[in-house]
């Protein structure tokens, strides 16, 4: 394999990396605030993807597309909040999953309701169509640049809201003593529902930048989802820095497992069976990671202990 190719799919594994954070941070920050599994927030990821694609389609503008998932999945995840997590919050987690595992069925009828089963064509804008030349003789695709790009101002932009505003600080109080903030006033509803508006919003942005690079179907989300939960496993449940730091190692271990794993399979069990074998140990490599991290942090990278 060639230095350009590999570099070429590291990159891929970078802007796999920062799409899935875009879907874990919000997971997340729903789970570190409110203490809910939330396993509709895959049909989230889903409403952005469809929402891009239909304003996309008729107006002819990427970015009213883009704006238009943000804001139907912010809509969407705050009517939720607001009709049925809410009275979720006092019941243990079984109930907050078969809730959320019903709201994936309503979820998926009612896009197929509204859009049909066939899925639907997100198109890259021209002006960000085509490749870039990078140093070392790298054309990369100009989309997928800006996919990453676009990534790491929502990591910057999170870690300051988080870190540097009075609702980073409400957000940081209520994840640990809920009680308290709101005996000191702080209404407790309200802040729930702006941060699952804000988690509901990023999913949407996600599945929006990447219904460009494949199509926008019903039951995308429920992949996606899967490999958010790995990635707040490996980060650490309630840590931004730990959705960032384990999406992107979950990005280059899928990305390059896939492309490394048949080649040295090939010296190991012979180059007939090296493609099979390799696949299969590819498809494995992130929950083999996830068991070695939990081996020696069993919280996770940057969660509590």
């Amino acid at each position: 394999m060639s230095l350009v190719l590999l570099l070429e799919q590291v990159l891929n594994g970078v802007q796999l990396g920062v799409m899935l954070f875009l879907m874990a941070a919000g997971l997340t920050l729903i789970f570190g605030v409110m203490g809910l599994i939330n396993l509709a927030h895959g049909s989230l990821y889903m409403v952005g993807a469809f929402a891009a694609a239909a304003v996309s389609g008729l107006t002819g503008s990427f970015l009213l597309g883009l704006a238009a998932a943000l804001a139907a999945a912010a809509a969407a995840g705050a009517l939720v909040e607001m009709l049925v997590i809410r009275r979720l919050y006092a019941r243990d987690h079984l109930d907050q999953v078969l809730a959320t595992f019903a709201l994936i069925l309503i979820f998926s009828e009612g896009t197929r309701w509204l859009f049909g089963s066939f899925p639907l064509f997100l198109d890259v804008p021209t002006w960000l169509s085509g490749p870039v030349a990078l140093p070392l003789g790298i054309d990369y695709p100009k989309y997928r640049l800006a996919v990453i790009a676009v990534g790491l101002a929502v990591a910057g932009a999170l870690a300051w809201l988080i870190g540097g505003t009075r609702l980073g600080v409400q957000i940081r109080a209520g994840e640990a003593d809920r009680e308290m903030i709101a005996a000191l006033g702080v209404d407790i509803n309200r802040l729930y529902t702006l941060v699952f508006a804000l988690g509901a919003a990023l999913a949407g942005l996600a599945g929006a930048l990447v219904g460009a690079i494949q199509s926008v179907q019903v039951g995308m989300g429920e992949p996606v989802l899967i490999l958010a939960f790995v990635v707040i496993v490996i980060g650490g449940i309630g840590s931004i820095r730990g959705a960032f730091v384990g999406a992107l190692l979950v990005g280059l271990t899928d990305t390059l497992g896939r492309v490394l794993l048949p080649v040295i399979m090939t010296h190991i069990v012979g180059p007939q069976s090296a493609a099979t074998v390799g696949s299969a140990v590819a498809s494995m490599a992130i929950y083999i990671l996830m068991a070695l991290v939990l081996l020696v942090r069993p919280s996770g990278l940057f969660g509590r202990t």
